[in-house]
């Protein structure tokens, strides 16, 4: 892991980061020298890192929760590179949903198509920041929206150290297969007028997850429109399992 910049701000030191090919940012309180629990979060489809909504997040996660959070660039997104094959996959789901058509089956082809390197690229990003002093090996969850939740499902079923996980905003097409090995306790977030996802596809992958422990929370709006309320539900539930 190399770090090539940090900067702090109102009691937020962020860094950003390189593993490998990978671009990263890792915020923590600042000043902090202890091991503490840790957020990994995963950027909707289009977005980055450092996305505004992701930035917001991250640093309420700091200062109220005392998180680290960590967020990558996924594959094809960000500072990363654009392949060929992303780019057709990209251009199919917008000319679906320009045409107003039900996109569902489309997203579960890019977040297939994403995950094959997503699920190893977290995996490994996940070890060496557990390695730094002010992170350590401690408790560990995942946040993810839409695209965030596609290849955040993948993830969390193959990776054990995740104690819980906040996922939404996205069907059952192509995941129902990892849903049924996510055992962690789990907070689903849908948006009942969501313009993107079908309300039944959303509610067909929260039945899907195998997790005893799984709560659904649903808010009117369409699917960016999760209230910021939600934040601080988010950090509750992580705090309630984390002990």
């Amino acid at each position: 892991m190399r770090f090539i910049s940090q900067t702090s701000l109102d009691g937020v030191t962020q860094r950003l980061f390189t593993l490998g090919e990978v671009p990263g940012v890792l915020w923590t309180p600042e000043g902090a020298h202890e091991p503490r629990p840790l957020i990994l979060m995963g950027h909707g489809g289009g977005q980055h890192k450092t996305a505004p909504g992701v930035v917001a997040r991250a640093r309420r996660f700091v200062t109220e929760g005392g998180f680290a959070v960590v967020a990558l660039d996924a594959p094809d997104h960000g500072d990363r590179p654009k392949t060929e094959e992303f780019a057709r996959i990209a251009a199919d789901l917008r000319g679906g949903m320009a045409a107003g058509e039900d996109v569902t089956a489309r997203l579960g082809a890019m977040h297939a198509h994403l995950s094959g390197r997503a699920v190893p690229e977290w995996r490994a990003v996940l070890t060496a920041v557990q390695e730094l002093d002010d992170v350590g090996a401690g408790p560990v969850g995942y946040w993810g929206m839409s695209m965030g939740c596609g290849l955040g499902i993948p993830f969390v079923a193959a990776e054990p150290r995740v104690r819980a996980a906040v996922l939404g905003l996205l069907g059952a097409h192509g995941l129902t297969g990892s849903a049924a090995l996510v055992t962690v306790p789990v907070r689903f977030l849908l948006q009942w007028d969501d313009d993107l996802v079908p309300r039944a596809e959303g509610l067909a992958l929260f039945d899907a997850l195998a997790s005893a422990d799984k709560t659904l929370h649903a808010n009117p709006g369409g699917h960016g429109e999760i209230p910021e309320s939600e934040t601080g539900s988010a950090l509750r539930f992580f705090a309630r399992h984390f002990g």
